[in-house]
Parts: structure tokens; sequence; C-alpha cells
């Protein structure tokens, strides 16, 4: 669609086109509207992709999204040190803190186990979890995969690997659909999860 165009449009038009989820359609209005909108809200919206990409970065412990070296969640003392619940986006910590169900610590695994895509638990942040087990203060980890083919093959990986060290190893019980990502969820429907889970190992 950004043939039609020439020139910055057709670059803008063709930039939108490369973010997850947007089309060509998409895309064209995307950039439509930023050629229809004032200069100042154009400078903003330049000045805050930029400075994301300065200023945020993951955390050194768990791998969510933070400012500094540890974020606000393993900061935080307030939070259970004994639980820690793995997912594998940092967009699935705000669908979880949402619900206001679980007062743990995460593990953002970056990804998920995806043979046709030739990623492997290597190529996720596995390694990063066992130390944070050795010290014996976790009892309890929760896998909260997304409930698709690549998240429930990670999540079986993961129960292997987990159950030989220990600790109680949980899954998010029924009430999110299959085929589905956590970020989709309503609260409600994630919250019944996290209350349901079950013991796996």
């Amino acid at each position: 669609m950004s043939m039609v165009y020439e020139g910055a449009l057709a670059d803008l038009v063709e930039e939108f086109g490369k973010l997850p989820g947007i089309g060509p359609k998409s895309a064209q209005r995307l950039a439509f509207h930023i050629l229809q909108s004032p200069e100042l809200d154009v400078s903003a919206l330049a000045h805050a992709l930029t400075e994301v990409k300065k200023r945020v970065r993951f955390c050194e412990t768990c791998g969510n999204v933070s400012e500094e070296e540890q974020c606000a969640v393993c900061k935080d003392p307030r939070r259970e040190q004994s639980v820690i619940c793995i997912v594998e986006e940092p967009k699935d910590v705000v669908a979880i803190e949402r619900t206001r169900e679980y007062r743990g610590l995460y593990h953002v695994l970056g990804g998920a186990i995806d043979p046709m895509a030739g990623v492997g638990p290597d190529d996720l942040r596995i390694k990063e979890l066992l130390p944070r087990l050795e010290s014996g203060t976790v009892t309890e980890c929760v896998i909260a995969t997304d409930p698709n083919l690549e998240g429930e093959a990670t999540a079986t990986y993961l129960i292997r690997l987990l159950s030989s060290l220990g600790v109680t190893v949980s899954k998010l019980a029924s009430g999110l659909p299959v085929g589905g990502d956590l970020e989709y969820a309503d609260e409600v429907t994630l919250g019944r999860a996290f209350q349901g889970r079950t013991s796996v190992a």
C-alpha cells in the first residue's frame, strides 16, 4: 500500500507497517494521523520513542522492564519472596499485576520455546532463573506461560526442570482460553486462574 505514496510519507507508512498487529491499512491510517497532527504532538511522540530506547532496560534480577538495575517489583520488600511467577514477556507481568491476586516475584523468560522459529531453552532466560532458587527462599514457582503450543512446550520443559530442584511447581488453572495470550485476558479470568492454580510437581 505504501507504493502509492512517495518519499517521507511512504517511509512512514512502511515503518508503521513493521509494527506487530499493524497491517497496511492501519499503517496508512497512522501515517495520515501523524501528518495531520500538530507539530508539538508529533515532537512529543518522537521524544517518547527516543527516550524509551535510551532509558528503559531489563531488570537484572527478573528480566522485567525497568529504568534502573532492578524493577519496582524486585525492589519492593513487601512482595512475597517465596513465590516466583514465570512469564514469557514483560507485558504478562502487567496483565497479572492488574488482577491484584498475586503478591510474589516474577521471572521473565523473554519468549517461549518455538522450534519452528529456532527458539530453544538456551535462547530464553532460564539459566538466570536457577540461581534465584539456590538460596532455598523460593518454595514455589508458578508457571504462567501463554496457553498456546509454544507456551505449553515451555511449561512442559520448565516442569521437568524445576520439579527436580525441590520447589513446588504450579501452573495457572483453567479459565484462560487456549490459543490466546495473557495480555488479552481480562482481570477476572486471570484472577480466577491464579486462585485455582494446581500443583504439577
